[in-house]
Parts: structure tokens; C-alpha cells; sequence
């Protein structure tokens, strides 16, 4: 009837409803008058000064508390959020009962861990459920590579929501477990993607590479991965039949890679701090326009960064051993030689 009368949503009506049942009063069949099960709650909520999401956080606390201490919990209603009053009914529950014996519950339900993924469009969605320990992992985790980006004179203070922000730290934590020395095989192999295109393509920067589930991704994302990834070269014949298949050669052996981050220090982009387990190694002059795999034509960049100069028009060259950016020209004219001093002195 409230969904219907006063347009309300189911939820909102259930949780009024479920308040009433709370705070109202009512007669037997012998007419004697019943109590609210909250009877001070029901005098502040009838003062006005509570609302509906108030008077379901004081259920919830005094669920675990004695009717005595509801007095108590509507004060801090009075005076807080419901979110803090939240907080507090917890710690008001914990100092009171901390001494008592433990409770003879039931065992707990096991916590399972859940994770979905669906493709929706070109884009993964993900959706999990944690457990506590593996929730507070996760977070820790996280919390680091989804700061905001120092404010730079070349980008300004970051400009990402922090929903952007955290799916950037989950994009970069991928990153981070396929360059860990140890991962879970698939089919006898190391976790692989799979990218299919046409060299000439690859080397022209054009049209797109197919992925191993048949979605199909941009000319500069696949050059992107091509930085860092392990190559396989397949010789395709008439109608795309595989005619030969080379052997794996990685990108940036783990020699070189230690000699980028000693020298480099972590992203060499001007103005970024990043430390070199959250970098990529990038090749100046592309493999696919015949750059060389070697420490000469190696830079080490952030993934905001890496993703960058493979999309933008910022360029980076090494002049006098030291890697070095141009802005574009609608952002500098001159494009005056800039350089990373933040890691340069680490």
C-alpha cells in the first residue's frame, strides 16, 4: 500500500514498516495497552529529532544490548549520524559484554570468498565478496596504487573519482602478479593472452588485435603490451592456418630489467614517484619498428604513464643516457627537454 500511496520504493516501505512495529503501541483484546518494543526511541522519533535510518541503526544496536542502556544509544542518536552512531553501538556492545563468558552460539557460517566476472560491451565487469582476512588484504593492497597522483605542472592534480582511481590500482595489481616469479599455469604454460594481428599492421600502427576470446582491442594497447610481454611469432598461411610457430622470447629479461631499475629508480616520467615494482619497461623505438630489447632503448614507466606515450603525443628519448620527455606542442610550443628529478636524486 505505501509503494502504491505514496510511491515510495520496497525498501524504504519495509524499513517504515518494520519501524512502526518498533515504535508504536498497542491493545490487547482485553484493552489493556501494549508497550513499543523501543519506548524511548518512540518518544525522540515522535519529537521528531530521529530519522528512519536513526531509528533502524538503535534497533540494531539495542539488539545486543540490555533494555536498560537504550536511554544511552538515543542520546547518541540525538547527536550523531546514523553511520557514527553505528560505530559507537559497536564499541558501547563490545564494553559492556567484553567480560561476560562466551556465548554457546552455534558454530558460524563459513565466509566464502565469491568473484564474478562478466563481459558487458568491450568492458570485464567484476563483482566479489570477501571474507574479513582476505578483505583486509585486498584493501591493503589496493590502498597504495589507488592514491591520487601528485600534482605535476605537465598534468595538474589527478582528476580521477576514487572509483576510477581504485579500478586503475586493480588494472595495476594485474600487472604486478603477472610480472611476480611465481604464477598458476593454465594448460601446461604460465598465465598467457593471446593478441592476433598482422605484423604490418602492428609496425603501421594500424587497425586492431584480436584477443584469445575474440574481443578486439586498439593498434596502441596491443604496441602497450608488446613492451613488456613475452613474443611468440605465428606464420599464418592461406585462410589463417598456422604454418609455423617460433619460440617465446620475453621482452625485458629479468638482467636487463634489474639494470633499468637501477639506473632509472622507478618512472622516469617527469614529476611521477612511482617505484620500478609498478613500472613497465618501454621501448623508445618500438620492436615492431625495429628497437632493439636493450638497456639503451629501455625506460621504465608507471601505467598511467606507459599508457600515455603509447596514446598521446608525449615523446621519450634518451639524450646523454638520460631518459628524457617532450610534451606535445599544444602543450609546450618549444618542447623544451624535461626530466624526472624526484627519482633521479632517490
Amino acid at each position: 500500500m505505501l509503494q502504491h500511496a505514496v510511491r515510495w520504493s520496497r525498501n524504504t516501505a519495509k524499513q517504515w514498516v518494520a519501524n512502526a512495529g518498533l515504535l508504536g503501541s498497542g491493545i490487547t483484546p482485553t484493552g489493556s495497552e501494549i508497550a513499543p518494543a523501543l519506548p524511548v526511541t518512540a518518544l525522540a522519533a515522535a519529537e521528531g529529532v530521529l530519522s528512519m535510518e536513526h531509528v533502524a541503526v538503535v534497533a540494531e544496536v539495542m539488539k545486543a544490548l540490555p533494555a536498560e542502556c537504550e536511554q544511552t544509544v538515543v542520546g547518541l542518536a540525538r547527536e550523531h549520524d546514523p553511520v557514527a552512531l553505528r560505530a559507537m553501538g559497536r564499541k558501547l556492545v563490545y564494553a559492556l559484554l567484553q567480560d561476560d563468558p562466551e556465548p554457546r552460539d552455534a558454530e558460524p557460517v563459513r565466509q566464502v570468498n565469491q568473484h564474478v566476472m562478466r563481459w558487458k560491451g568491450d568492458q570485464l565487469e567484476i563483482r566479489a565478496t570477501l571474507d574479513k582476512v582476505t578483505g583486509a588484504k585486498y584493501e591493503a593492497l589496493m590502498d597504495p596504487l589507488a592514491k591520487p597522483r601528485p600534482t605535476t605542472a605537465e598534468e595538474g592534480p589527478d582528476p580521477r573519482s576514487r572509483a576510477e582511481r581504485e579500478g586503475d590500482a586493480l588494472a595495476e595489481l594485474v600487472d604486478l602478479m603477472l610480472r611476480a616469479d611465481q604464477l598458476p599455469e593454465h594448460g601446461g604454460e604460465p598465465v598467457t593472452l593471446t593478441v592476433t594481428m598482422r605484423y604490418e599492421d602492428l609496425a603501421d600502427r594500424l587497425g586492431q588485435g584480436m584477443l584469445d576470446n575474440g574481443e578486439r582491442v586498439p593498434v596502441e594497447q596491443v604496441r602497450q603490451l608488446a613492451c613488456s610481454a613475452g613474443i611468440i611469432p605465428l606464420i599464418l598461411g592461406e585462410r589463417s592456418r598456422p604454418m609455423d610457430i617460433g619460440r617465446k622470447t620475453r621482452s625485458f629479461p629479468a638482467g636487463i630489467r634489474r639494470v633499468l631499475v637501477a639506473r632509472d629508480k622507478g618512472c622516469t616520467f617527469p614529476g611521477c614517484g612511482r617505484p620500478p615494482k609498478q613500472c613497465d619497461a618501454h621501448h623508445i623505438r618500438h620492436w615492431a619498428n625495429g628497437g632493439d630489447t636493450s638497456v639503451k632503448n629501455a625506460v621504465l614507466l608507471c601505467r598511467h604513464h606507459h599508457t600515455l606515450i603509447h596514446q598521446s603525443e608525449w615523446e621519450v628519448k634518451m639524450v646523454h643516457e638520460i631518459p628524457t620527455f617532450y610534451a606535445p606542442s599544444w602543450l609546450d610550443p618549444d618542447r623544451k627537454p624535461r626530466r624526472n628529478v624526484i627519482n633521479a636524486v632517490a
